[in-house]
């Protein structure tokens, strides 16, 4: 009866020595996705501000193609919006605003 009880418990604890080992693999991949996925949103906000400054150029204001990069810049944008809670996970949302300024500023200088 002994043996039986020490050999559930071995199996156990293997059994959650496993687990624990496959819920932080599959953390760090959940991490690593929205710290790409928060990343993704913070440039794509930058080329939407970029685009969105092109467009109210007197040269290019009023131009159909330019109007309808960003139409479909919004919606691109409202898609990657939806997965807010994460990209949540890595990234400050407060400091995204930041971010877009930086990376509007290195679009400039090129």
């Amino acid at each position: 009866m002994n043996s039986l009880l020490m050999i559930a418990a071995i199996c156990s604890v293997i059994l959650n020595v496993v687990l624990i080992w496959y819920v932080m693999k599959i953390l760090s991949k959940l991490l690593y996705t929205a710290d790409n996925l928060g990343d993704l949103h913070v440039v794509f906000r930058a080329f939407h501000g970029f685009v969105s400054e092109l467009y109210e150029m007197e040269m290019f204001y009023g131009e159909p193609i330019l109007e309808e990069l960003i139409e479909r810049t919004k919606i691109v944008r409202d898609e990657i919006e939806r997965f807010e809670d994460v990209y949540e996970l890595t990234t400050d949302v407060e400091l995204t605003g930041e971010a877009d300024g930086d990376n509007q500023e290195t679009i400039e200088e090129t």
